[in-house]
Formats: structure tokens, C-alpha cells, sequence
């Protein structure tokens, strides 16, 4: 069985968000991974009737279903990328960035949620 990874990475504030989620995707499902893509899932939720608050309580339960989480480059600085790494952190899910590998000893994350 393929594991299965959540992309995580800076959605508020950013255009692009979906074209660099879809690239992440791609890479990621060539390299075996079963993918979850919060970006193109969350975005067939109704607008404007969902808040962050429900983007974010969709996006960590499709986050629990996965076994890793990868950190995009430039995640840092988003408020629901590192409610995501807490989240992941807290629950022993294996944290890959697209920089460097992460666990809970190299990491420490304010509560902001």
C-alpha cells in the first residue's frame, strides 16, 4: 500500500496557490505517494459561506487519514501551514520538507490555534 501524503504549504495571501499545490501533487505522485491535495479538495467547499476556521478544521481532518505531511518551501509564515506541523508533530506523522526532513526535536512551533 502507497503511503499517503498531505501537501502543506501558504494558501492565504498567494495567487498561485493552487498551480504550485497541483506541481507539488504531480512530483509526489511520481515518486509513489497516494497524495492529499487540501488545496484542490477545500476548493469545492461553497464561497464565500466557509471560513479559515473551516478550511482549516477540513484541512487537519484530511491531514489525520495520512500517514506524512510534506512542508512546502516558503510554508513558514503561514498560520495554517504551521497549525498543520504542530498537528503533525503532536501526532507522530512523518514530516518531509522540501528543504530539509523535520520531527519534533529540530522543531518547535508556538500554539496559534
Amino acid at each position: 500500500m502507497k503511503a499517503k501524503i498531505y501537501i502543506s504549504g501558504k494558501i492565504t495571501g498567494t495567487t498561485d496557490y493552487m498551480e504550485r499545490f497541483a506541481a507539488v501533487e504531480k512530483e509526489l505522485t511520481e515518486k509513489g505517494y497516494a497524495v492529499v491535495n487540501p488545496a484542490k479538495i477545500n476548493a469545492n467547499l461553497p464561497v464565500p459561506e466557509t471560513t479559515w476556521e473551516d478550511y482549516m478544521t477540513v484541512s487537519l481532518a484530511l491531514l489525520e487519514t495520512c500517514d506524512e505531511i510534506y512542508m512546502m518551501p516558503g510554508w513558514k509564515g503561514s498560520t495554517g501551514a504551521e497549525i498543520e506541523l504542530k498537528y503533525a508533530l503532536e501526532h507522530d506523522v512523518k514530516v518531509t520538507s522540501g528543504e530539509v526532513k523535520l520531527d519534533a526535536g529540530q522543531y518547535r512551533i508556538r500554539n496559534r490555534y
